[in-house]
């Protein structure tokens, strides 16, 4: 299948259509609540959040004893939602710290929920089939009513963010100084943190359990990369997101045996790994770039300093000197040498080299610099 054809689909097929559209939407709303996650240094609350959600899905069934997206998406979000304030106590009543307190809570929610859906999986009901994709999710199973529900939640936490955004702002950057201003920050907190579980639960019928923190981190430590203004990194993480989720649809489309989910986390890493590796201020690429120029002028800089040593014994600076005088100099290079004439600090005449006013002068303020620092 060429893009032509699958963009054909995308607009003819409504299985394709609504799967296109609710990843494109929940990689949107990941990215942009996921930003926060990640500067509030909570990495591990969208895993913690994500395997607690599985009890409530199978608690709801338990309860209603048939399939219902809506009723487990429930029971998942107030599931995840009692974890998340298990999480707070803890930290807050006991001298644990946060990350002792996500994954005491991960580990025992999604070991309850496992054993729930074993004690499912023994009950003479044929209702209970499928309903560990929830583990892994199944985006064959969105709904157009699912992608509506996605487009609202999402439309609700842009104007949520847009309303406090200034105090959301100084609650990531300095919770104490938001406190003394008179912001109420447990409800701050509260907001963000439910509106950060609602997105994980729209996502578990589409990614699952085990890989939504994955859907909710990876746009946000992309988009990190690239920016350090809060509205431009939300933006950018919720344009990530949506775009893994069409890539990774389209991938999983005109493939077979490729399941979306993990295929769309996938497309996600590749956005982060791309980002780590060529972002101009924080990639690895551009990082050792920026290593080897620097090393390059303090190179350049030790051998102009040491030419300014030899030069002013002489009373005339432009004296010629040979070569071969700089071999016991440790920063010398021919190619340094070649630098230096090139920036007109030296001139260089077969064997000898001599050194001119400008880089006499340059040498002068280098090595007054240099002294001041010592003193």
């Amino acid at each position: 299948m060429d893009l032509l054809e699958y963009i054909e689909l995308v607009f003819t097929d409504y299985t394709l259509r609504t799967i296109t559209m609710g990843t494109a939407v929940l990689g949107a709303i990941c990215g942009m609540l996921g930003s926060f996650a990640v500067l509030r240094k909570q990495s591990l609350l969208g895993d913690a959040i994500s395997h607690a959600a599985l009890p409530g899905i199978a608690i709801a069934f338990l309860i209603i004893e048939t399939k219902s997206n809506s009723i487990f998406l429930l029971g998942a979000l107030i599931s995840g939602l009692v974890g998340t304030f298990w999480i707070r106590g803890i930290t807050r009543k006991t001298h644990l710290k946060s990350d002792t307190a996500l994954g005491l809570i991960l580990s025992l929610f999604f070991g309850f929920g496992m054993l729930l859906l074993t004690y499912i999986q023994k009950i003479p009901n044929a209702h209970q089939a499928g309903l560990a994709n929830y583990l892994f999710g199944q985006a064959a199973t969105l709904m157009e009513a699912d992608v509506w529900l996605m487009t609202v939640v999402t439309g609700i936490s842009l104007i949520v963010l847009l309303l406090f955004w200034k105090e959301l702002k100084l609650l990531l950057f300095d919770s104490d100084y938001t406190k003394t201003l008179g912001f109420n920050v447990q409800f701050l907190d509260i907001l963000i943190t439910s509106f950060i579980v609602i997105a994980i639960v729209l996502g578990l019928q589409t990614v699952g359990v085990v890989l939504m923190s994955a859907m909710l981190l990876a746009p946000a430590a992309a988009a990190r990369q690239w920016t350090n203004s809060l509205g431009i990194m939300v933006i950018l993480a919720a344009i990530i997101g949506a775009s893994s989720g069409i890539v990774g649809t389209a991938i999983s489309a005109s493939q077979n045996n490729l399941s979306t989910g993990p295929v769309i986390v996938l497309v996600a890493a590749t956005f982060v790994l791309f980002s780590f590796i060529f972002s101009p201020k924080r990639g690895l690429l551009f990082r050792e770039i920026r290593f080897r120029k620097n090393r390059n002028d303090l190179e350049l800089h030790k051998t102009l300093s040491f030419m300014y040593n030899i030069a002013k014994t002489h009373k005339n600076i432009s004296h010629p000197h040979a070569i071969k005088i700089l071999n016991n100099f440790q920063g010398f290079s021919k190619r340094s040498l070649k630098e230096l004439a090139d920036k007109d600090y030296i001139q260089l005449k077969r064997n000898t080299w001599s050194m001119t006013e400008a880089g006499f002068n340059t040498a002068s303020n280098l090595y007054d610099q240099l002294t001041n620092q010592n003193q």
